[in-house]
């Protein structure tokens, strides 16, 4: 794959994401030229990560800079792209980047109009913002988008992505919207899960909650991530009914804002565990009943 050539990279804003992603273009031999960033955080992060780099207004950033990396929350992306192309910031011949996982391409049109051109590259990674996210990079994939009929711009993206130490994935225009749903799914919902899990074990007045879970969620997300449904465990495959209820019952009674989740879950779960054949068909109608929300159905 050939190498794009040595660029002054500008990045909007010095967040987490932004930051790393900027140290690890340097690294791999581009030049970080100027940032924006106005919280406490931004600055000592581009601080540490982008050393000696001026932090300007992002319509400066982005004038100075080759290629442009909006690192920005989703919500904030659309607006930032039409306010720099309302101001001329964006000039023809400028690779215009932005890193959110929810927009494909379109969402830069207005920078694409200026001349520029547009990629978008998702590290489908968990930022701290802090150095050991660039060795992270490593084991990392990034989501590219880029114009369905320009194959050069794939390149340039899958290039950009190969170059910061990660595993270039292309994914189409019509399937981003999918395709992060799926990851924030994913990712995000098991933080808030494991989170509710190790609440709930101090709450019963166990220590080390972290270190006694740490083997066993390592282990289900290995098993599943290698095999798959098979690889589902525990009562709701099993159909022990009684355990459920008594999950039911405790969490109800000491954990109430937990058990609609565990609900929801274990009816997912006892759905993938039919399916797999790992479950007969009247165990799961008589999980199913069992984990219907007792609310269903009541007249307001």
């Amino acid at each position: 794959m050939n190498r794009p050539a040595r660029l002054a990279v500008g990045v909007v804003s010095a967040g987490r994401v932004g930051s790393v992603l900027g140290a690890a273009l340097a690294r791999a031999g581009h030049t970080v030229v100027a940032a924006s960033g106005l919280s406490a955080a931004s600055l000592s992060r581009a601080e540490r990560l982008l050393p000696g780099v001026p932090l300007l207004p992002p319509d400066e950033v982005v004038r100075s800079a080759d290629l442009v990396l909006l690192a920005l929350p989703d919500d904030a992306l659309p607006g930032m792209v039409r306010g720099l192309a309302a101001t001329e910031s964006v000039r023809p011949g400028q690779i215009v980047v932005h890193t959110s996982g929810a927009y494909g391409v379109d969402v830069l049109a207005p920078a694409a109009e200026a001349g520029a051109l547009p990629l978008a590259l998702h590290p489908v990674l968990t930022f701290t913002g802090r150095e050991e996210d660039l060795e992270r990079l490593a084991t990392a994939s990034i989501g590219i988008t880029a114009a369905s009929e320009d194959e050069a711009a794939w390149h340039v993206g899958e290039a950009l992505a190969v170059e910061m130490g990660a595993e270039p994935v292309r994914i189409p225009e019509s399937a981003r919207a999918l395709y992060h749903a799926a990851l924030a799914h994913g990712a995000n919902h098991l933080m808030t899960l494991v989170a509710d899990c190790t609440e709930v074990l101090r709450k019963a007045g166990i220590g080390q909650a972290e270190r006694l879970v740490a083997p066993l969620l390592s282990a289900a997300l290995d098993n599943v991530l290698r095999h798959g449904d098979r690889a589902l465990t525990g009562p709701v495959t099993r159909g022990d009914l009684g355990t459920v209820r008594k999950h039911l019952d405790v969490l109800s009674a000491q954990a109430p804002q937990i058990a609609p989740a565990y609900r929801s879950l274990a009816r997912r779960t006892a759905e993938r565990s039919r399916d797999a054949g790992l479950l007969d068909a009247a165990a799961a109608d008589a999980l199913t009943d069992l984990l219907s929300d007792p609310a269903e159905g009541q007249t307001p």
